[in-house]
């Protein structure tokens, strides 16, 4: 039986991959860096925190059994992928590649004089080997007011990414001050401060820090100044 817990974790403490063109941190273990107490949070295996320098970008490498949602915060990411798809990404728009059967896909800053910041996040599939494929949308208008938009589900939500994973939903809200929002009650929840700062259940969490929650029920947070805050729930633990 799963303990009802709400663990922070400091912006500080993640992983950090340091290059030329790249900055990148890691909230779980990722490529190089591994610690088998840190490979994911529920069905979340990867979230990555990527800034990329102008004209810098991720050459064509392969993936395959995942479904990546990425979610551009600054600049425009441009996406190239062996299934012919092509979409640039901005604030405010949300993709959804699912990597299925095998793809291989390119992502570049698409300007040569400001960098990009996004986030990129995986969920396992329900089923392996499913036919790749490749979706964006943009729920910009939505976000506005302040509440909770569900921008990628496996559940059916409308206005959202499809996510080929019925345990999976990932929401974003921008807050201003003060500004509250209540958080899902689902088995496991990955609460991550984009930009800004938070409270959340008494805790203080600023730009970079996240709280994993299991079986935590309802909680509120609260911005104590202007945020951005992206939060994932999912029903069971990857099994890889």
């Amino acid at each position: 039986m799963s303990t009802t817990t709400i663990d922070v974790r400091p912006a500080d403490d993640r992983f950090h991959t340091r290059l030329s063109w790249l900055d990148s941190h890691h909230s779980f273990s990722f490529g190089p860096h591994f610690d088998p107490a840190n490979v994911g949070h529920g069905l979340l295996l990867v979230a990555n925190d990527d800034v990329v320098a102008p004209g810098g970008g991720f050459g064509s490498h392969p993936h395959r059994d995942m479904e990546i949602v990425t979610w551009v915060l600054d600049g425009e990411l441009e996406h190239r992928d062996s299934a012919g798809n092509h979409g640039v990404i901005r604030p405010g728009l949300a993709q959804r590649m699912s990597a299925g059967s095998g793809i291989v896909h390119s992502e570049e800053n698409r300007s040569r004089d400001l960098p990009v910041h996004f986030l990129q996040m995986w969920v396992v599939p329900d089923e392996v080997g499913i036919e790749p494929g490749y979706e964006q949308l943009d729920v910009s208008d939505r976000l506005v007011d302040g509440a909770l938009v569900t921008v990628a589900s496996g559940r059916g939500h409308e206005g959202a990414v499809h996510l080929h994973q019925a345990g999976a939903a990932m929401h974003v809200a921008r807050l201003g001050a003060g500004d509250p929002v209540e958080v899902p009650a689902a088995p496991f929840v990955h609460v991550y401060v984009a930009r800004g700062a938070v409270e959340l259940d008494g805790r203080r969490l600023g730009t970079g820090d996240a709280a994993r929650l299991t079986d935590a029920g309802v909680v509120t947070v609260v911005a104590t100044e202007p945020a951005e805050v992206v939060v994932w729930e999912t029903d069971s633990v990857a099994h890889r």
